[in-house]
């Protein structure tokens, strides 16, 4: 392990790290300029960005710039435009046209429960046993017959609404 006084010595060389002072205004180590920070917002809520879109422009653009600090009547309408482009993302009717985003979601949702309907499906057929013979429409005819012959609760249940003389239901 080293020393303290070897460790301090070997960071003001520059040896293992360097301590530096760090600004935002200056940029990172080793990577030359950074990109201005955008902080940009296209909401309705709020209309005028502190910084405009395009902070990195082109020659043409930089010459629409330097026309833009002159007479507003000498530009055309597409310059006009192209001056609206570099301040701001997009106007409010671009920002308020509703998007086509609720298909894809209507759509994904109709794939699931297709898919989880089929998964389902295939469950029915392939993993579960078949019914059991006790469900069968056969079988519930044959016990209600034998609960009526047994006479299973004549006061107030199934056998009280049954005529055992006319072999048919009480009305």
């Amino acid at each position: 392990m080293l020393s303290r006084a070897a460790w301090s010595l070997m960071l003001r060389k520059g040896g293992r790290g360097r301590r530096e002072m760090h600004s935002p205004e200056a940029p990172a180590r080793g990577e030359g300029k950074m990109p201005p920070y955008a902080n940009w917002y296209a909401q309705r809520s709020y209309p005028m960005p502190e910084e405009p879109f395009c902070t990195e422009l082109n020659a043409e653009q930089q010459a629409l710039k330097e026309k833009e600090k002159g007479s507003w009547t000498q530009l055309s309408h597409a310059e006009k435009v192209a001056l609206y482009r570099l301040q701001y993302h997009q106007t409010f009717a671009e920002m308020n046209r509703r998007s086509n985003e609720w298909k894809t979601v209507m759509g994904c949702v109709f794939f699931f429960c297709g898919f989880t309907a089929l998964l389902i499906w295939w469950q029915r057929v392939y993993v579960y046993p078949p019914k059991p013979i006790t469900l069968t429409d056969e079988w519930k005819a044959q016990q209600l017959q034998r609960m009526l012959d047994m006479k299973v609760n004549p006061v107030h249940g199934l056998a009280s609404h049954w005529d055992y003389e006319k072999k048919e239901w009480k009305k």
